[in-house]
Protein backbone atom coordinates (compact mmCIF):
# COMPACT_ATOMS: atom_id res chain seq x y z
CA UNK A 1 0.00 0.00 0.00
CA UNK A 2 1.27 3.46 -0.82
CA UNK A 3 1.33 5.24 2.56
CA UNK A 4 0.85 8.76 1.17
CA UNK A 5 -2.11 7.65 -0.96
CA UNK A 6 -3.66 5.92 2.07
CA UNK A 7 -3.26 9.11 4.15
CA UNK A 8 -4.77 11.33 1.47
CA UNK A 9 -7.67 8.97 0.83
CA UNK A 10 -8.54 8.56 4.54
CA UNK A 11 -8.23 12.31 5.13
CA UNK A 12 -10.79 12.83 2.34
CA UNK A 13 -13.52 11.26 4.48
CA UNK A 14 -15.74 14.03 5.82
CA UNK A 15 -15.85 14.61 9.58
CA UNK A 16 -17.65 16.96 11.90
CA UNK A 17 -15.88 18.44 14.92
CA UNK A 18 -17.53 17.84 18.29
CA UNK A 19 -16.79 18.24 21.97
CA UNK A 20 -17.56 15.08 23.90
CA UNK A 21 -18.35 15.63 27.58
CA UNK A 22 -17.68 12.91 30.14
CA UNK A 23 -18.12 12.36 33.85
CA UNK A 24 -16.94 9.89 36.43
CA UNK A 25 -18.48 10.49 39.84
CA UNK A 26 -18.13 14.23 40.43
CA UNK A 27 -15.25 14.66 37.96
CA UNK A 28 -16.08 16.23 34.58
CA UNK A 29 -13.96 16.44 31.44
CA UNK A 30 -14.39 17.12 27.74
CA UNK A 31 -12.39 16.51 24.58
CA UNK A 32 -12.54 17.29 20.88
CA UNK A 33 -13.59 14.41 18.64
CA UNK A 34 -14.10 13.92 14.92
CA UNK A 35 -14.88 10.22 14.54
CA UNK A 36 -18.59 10.15 15.35
CA UNK A 37 -21.58 9.06 13.29
CA UNK A 38 -25.19 7.93 13.60
CA UNK A 39 -25.65 4.19 13.02
CA UNK A 40 -29.37 3.56 13.74
CA UNK A 41 -32.70 5.38 13.68
CA UNK A 42 -34.58 3.08 16.06
CA UNK A 43 -33.27 3.06 18.63
CA UNK A 44 -31.23 6.19 17.93
CA UNK A 45 -27.60 5.05 18.10
CA UNK A 46 -24.27 6.76 17.49
CA UNK A 47 -20.75 5.39 17.46
CA UNK A 48 -17.59 7.29 18.38
CA UNK A 49 -13.96 6.29 17.85
CA UNK A 50 -12.08 7.22 21.05
CA UNK A 51 -8.41 6.77 21.92
CA UNK A 52 -8.02 3.86 24.31
CA UNK A 53 -5.18 5.49 26.27
CA UNK A 54 -7.08 8.68 27.13
CA UNK A 55 -8.38 9.79 30.53
CA UNK A 56 -11.77 10.47 28.95
CA UNK A 57 -12.06 6.94 27.58
CA UNK A 58 -11.42 5.56 31.06
CA UNK A 59 -14.15 7.88 32.37
CA UNK A 60 -16.61 6.71 29.70
CA UNK A 61 -15.88 3.06 30.53
CA UNK A 62 -16.55 3.76 34.23
CA UNK A 63 -19.69 5.93 33.93
CA UNK A 64 -21.16 4.51 30.68
CA UNK A 65 -22.40 7.98 29.63
CA UNK A 66 -21.22 10.91 27.52
CA UNK A 67 -22.56 13.99 25.76
CA UNK A 68 -21.86 15.37 22.31
CA UNK A 69 -21.81 19.16 21.96
CA UNK A 70 -22.25 19.82 18.25
CA UNK A 71 -20.29 22.91 17.25
CA UNK A 72 -21.24 25.36 14.54
CA UNK A 73 -19.11 26.67 11.73
CA UNK A 74 -16.73 29.29 13.09
CA UNK A 75 -16.20 27.65 16.50
CA UNK A 76 -12.71 26.33 15.75
CA UNK A 77 -11.18 28.09 18.79
CA UNK A 78 -13.71 26.46 21.11
CA UNK A 79 -12.90 23.03 19.63
CA UNK A 80 -9.16 23.76 19.88
CA UNK A 81 -9.52 24.48 23.60
CA UNK A 82 -10.43 20.82 24.19
CA UNK A 83 -7.62 19.24 22.14
CA UNK A 84 -5.07 18.81 24.97
CA UNK A 85 -5.17 15.54 26.90
CA UNK A 86 -6.70 15.93 30.38
CA UNK A 87 -3.44 15.05 32.12
CA UNK A 88 -1.84 18.05 30.35
CA UNK A 89 -4.77 20.45 30.16
CA UNK A 90 -5.96 20.51 33.78
CA UNK A 91 -9.63 21.43 34.23
CA UNK A 92 -10.53 22.12 30.62
CA UNK A 93 -14.09 23.15 31.52
CA UNK A 94 -12.98 25.96 33.85
CA UNK A 95 -14.13 29.26 32.36
CA UNK A 96 -16.21 27.53 29.66
CA UNK A 97 -19.98 27.84 30.05
CA UNK A 98 -21.56 24.42 30.45
CA UNK A 99 -24.32 22.58 32.22
CA UNK A 100 -24.91 18.96 33.07
CA UNK A 101 -27.82 17.20 31.50
CA UNK A 102 -29.83 14.06 32.11
CA UNK A 103 -26.68 11.89 32.13
CA UNK A 104 -24.69 14.22 34.39
CA UNK A 105 -22.06 14.76 31.69
CA UNK A 106 -21.29 18.34 30.57
CA UNK A 107 -22.94 20.08 27.61
CA UNK A 108 -21.32 23.27 26.31
CA UNK A 109 -23.53 26.37 26.47
CA UNK A 110 -22.23 27.53 23.07
CA UNK A 111 -23.08 24.26 21.28
CA UNK A 112 -25.57 24.63 18.42
CA UNK A 113 -27.06 21.24 19.38
CA UNK A 114 -26.31 18.37 21.72
CA UNK A 115 -26.81 14.67 22.30
CA UNK A 116 -26.81 12.80 25.60
CA UNK A 117 -25.76 9.19 25.29
CA UNK A 118 -25.72 5.95 27.29
CA UNK A 119 -23.09 3.41 26.28
CA UNK A 120 -24.42 0.11 24.93
CA UNK A 121 -21.17 -1.53 23.83
CA UNK A 122 -17.43 -0.86 23.55
CA UNK A 123 -15.42 -2.63 20.86
CA UNK A 124 -11.60 -2.45 20.72
CA UNK A 125 -10.40 -1.17 17.33
CA UNK A 126 -6.64 -0.66 17.02
CA UNK A 127 -5.42 2.36 19.00
CA UNK A 128 -9.03 3.50 19.47
CA UNK A 129 -12.21 1.81 20.67
CA UNK A 130 -15.65 2.08 19.10
CA UNK A 131 -18.14 3.30 21.65
CA UNK A 132 -21.70 2.48 20.60
CA UNK A 133 -24.28 4.50 22.50
CA UNK A 134 -28.00 5.20 22.55
CA UNK A 135 -29.12 8.81 22.33
CA UNK A 136 -31.31 9.35 25.42
CA UNK A 137 -31.76 13.13 25.11
CA UNK A 138 -31.10 15.75 22.43
CA UNK A 139 -31.59 19.43 21.86
CA UNK A 140 -31.10 22.15 19.26
CA UNK A 141 -30.24 25.61 20.52
CA UNK A 142 -29.47 27.50 17.33
CA UNK A 143 -29.67 25.87 13.91
CA UNK A 144 -26.48 26.53 11.94
CA UNK A 145 -23.97 24.87 9.65
CA UNK A 146 -21.82 22.44 11.66
CA UNK A 147 -18.06 22.82 12.13
CA UNK A 148 -16.12 20.38 9.96
CA UNK A 149 -12.58 19.11 10.10
CA UNK A 150 -11.93 20.61 6.65
CA UNK A 151 -12.85 24.08 7.96
CA UNK A 152 -10.33 23.78 10.81
CA UNK A 153 -7.45 22.83 8.55
CA UNK A 154 -6.53 20.03 10.99
CA UNK A 155 -5.74 16.45 10.00
CA UNK A 156 -6.83 13.64 12.26
CA UNK A 157 -6.60 10.35 10.50
CA UNK A 158 -4.78 8.71 7.66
Amino acid sequence: MQLEAKKQALRSLTHGVYVIGVREGEKLNAFTATWLTQVSFEPPLVVAGIRKDSVSFRMIKASRVFTVSILSSGQKLLAQHFLKPAHLGGDKLQGIGHQTGKTGAPILDEAMAYLECRVKEIVPAGDHSLVLAEVVEAGVRQPADPLTLRETGWHYGG
